[in-house]
């Protein structure tokens, strides 16, 4: 791990087989799991798109840091590197919709003994379309490395902006995009922390009058905080990428999020969290789950508020 941090563009290396790789085991799973109607291996498997696409944040991010490692050898091909980076942007995208789906329908399952009809089947077409569009992007990955694969291109040759640098151009380039998305950005983190809070302090043993299933009502909230950090967070990092990608405190940001989207599926699938009543203590299990969930989201908000005191961000 410190290694990876210590040269993202290794990071990058390990994980970008994660997306690809693992969504496609994620999805053999689930359309195994649909074709005999197994409640369980369904569930693995809504983990699985959940569990991938959040590595596949980290994956994304240490992208560019992986591109200014080897921008400069003769024998990398600019537009490949634009290819691949406008394939991943949209593959991530279509990976992220995935991952927050199957979430929802873990959620909803905890509430309802049976999920509407339409909800796993759009899970599985975003997910079909997401491991698609990785596997493409997978694809025009290989060709940076490899001339014998890549298809009219030259070393050397000069590559027009793609789309995830046009975004960063608009957002740079218009002063009343960054401060907007800054708003959010902080509206979003506002949102996350307090359901955070709330669900973590409760079984913690605060407000032991309320039950666990009261406060997990909330943890959409939360989600769509998470959403809009994540989407406002991406618009920066494209528009900036210098200040980010030679930071180690934004990495660190980066694995304390993995390491809390992980953490959060403690609170869906344990049983025992969801036998705590009213007056009840939650047990030991859970305690320590919510207070690293709680040390998790406060090391990432640390992270992200002394990226411009940590390192060379800014």
């Amino acid at each position: 791990m410190l290694q990876m941090l210590s040269n993202p563009a290794h990071a990058h290396m390990w994980l970008n087989h994660v997306p690809t790789v693992g969504f496609g085991v994620a999805l053999a799973l689930f359309v195994i799991a649909r074709l005999k109607r197994h409640d369980d291996l369904t569930r693995a498997g809504l983990v699985m798109f959940f569990v991938v696409a959040v590595v596949a944040i980290a994956a994304y991010l240490s992208g560019n840091a992986a591109e200014a490692v080897v921008q400069d050898r003769p024998d990398i091909s600019p537009r490949a590197v634009r290819a691949h980076e406008d394939a991943a942007l949209l593959a991530f995208v279509f990976m992220q919709i995935t991952g927050f789906l199957a979430w929802l329908a873990l959620w909803q399952w905890r509430r309802v003994p049976k999920l509407d009809r339409w909800q796993l089947p759009v899970v599985l077409l975003f997910a079909v379309v997401a491991f698609g569009l990785m596997a493409r992007a997978a694809e025009m990955g290989g060709e940076i490395h490899h001339a014998e694969i890549r298809v009219a291109a030259s070393a050397g040759e000069e590559a027009a902006a793609g789309t995830a640098q046009a975004i960063g151009m608009f957002v740079s380039g218009h002063p009343w995009v960054w401060p907007t998305a800054e708003t959010l950005h902080f509206i979003g983190l506002s949102l996350l922390f307090t359901v955070v809070l709330i669900v973590d302090l409760r079984l913690l043993g605060v407000a032991r009058r309320v039950p666990y299933a009261a406060v997990y009502q909330l943890l959409p909230l939360g989600m769509l905080g998470f959403g809009m950090n994540l989407v406002t967070g991406l618009l920066f990092f494209m528009a900036a990428l210098p200040q980010y990608i030679h930071n180690k405190a934004f990495y660190w940001k980066i694995v304390f999020i993995v390491f809390g989207g992980i953490n959060l599926l403690y609170f869906m699938l344990e049983d025992d969290v969801w036998a705590i009543g009213p007056g009840d203590d939650a047990p030991l299990p859970s305690k320590v789950a919510a207070a690293s969930a709680i040390f998790l989201w406060a090391a990432v908000l640390f992270c992200g508020h002394m990226l411009p005191f940590i390192g060379n961000a800014f």
